[in-house]
């Protein structure tokens, strides 16, 4: 056997090994659920079943599904975020390299901020208006929207001080960021 023939045969059972092991995994970690709409195969990894409860008990349980917040709202965007997503989700829960409390990454900020804007548009249209709402985040003040307050990874202190300070949201009340000056 030649030096060429011996690297072909290493290539080959190395590549035979990686898919193999891959689509054990894949299958193993019903890695096949991540590529429907059905919420509940966020829970397949143990460490998202808090913000499955808690989006049960959201506001937007009836509206929308976990990929209509945190994917993109186009076919090619949708499976690059969940593609990217799961590889790292995969890779931080089979090293156990993942915080004991959940955060939401800078990229997938940006996703979940367009995706309010998206669904929102006559809302968020609304407040960009308005001179002191330019550069606010939605979840700046809606941060538990989609997933309980302990949840959502996305706490903000003085969203503590505007809720006391109101009462309850009021878009309308002084000092309110949607106000007009």
């Amino acid at each position: 056997m030649n030096a060429s023939s011996k690297i072909a045969l290493i290539l080959a059972v190395l590549v035979g090994a990686l898919l193999g092991l891959g689509g054990y995994t894949f299958i193993y970690a019903k890695g096949y659920s991540y590529l429907s709409n059905n919420p509940s195969a966020c829970t397949n990894c143990h460490v998202m079943q808090q913000q499955y409860d808690g989006w049960v008990k959201s506001s937007h349980r009836n509206a929308a599904t976990c990929n209509d917040c945190h994917t993109p709202h186009n076919f090619v965007g949708k499976y690059a975020v969940k593609g990217r997503n799961g590889f790292f989700h995969s890779f931080y829960f089979t090293t156990g390299w993942f915080p004991d409390s959940i955060q939401i990454s800078e990229s997938q900020k940006k996703v979940t901020e367009n995706a309010c804007r998206h669904c929102h548009s006559e809302i968020t249209t609304a407040i960009d208006a308005h001179r002191n709402a330019a550069g606010v985040n939605c979840t700046r003040c809606h941060n538990s929207v989609g997933h309980s307050e302990s949840t959502a990874g996305l706490h903000h202190p003085e969203h503590d001080l505007i809720t006391r300070l109101q009462g309850v949201t009021n878009l309308t009340s002084p000092g309110n960021i949607h106000d007009e000056r």
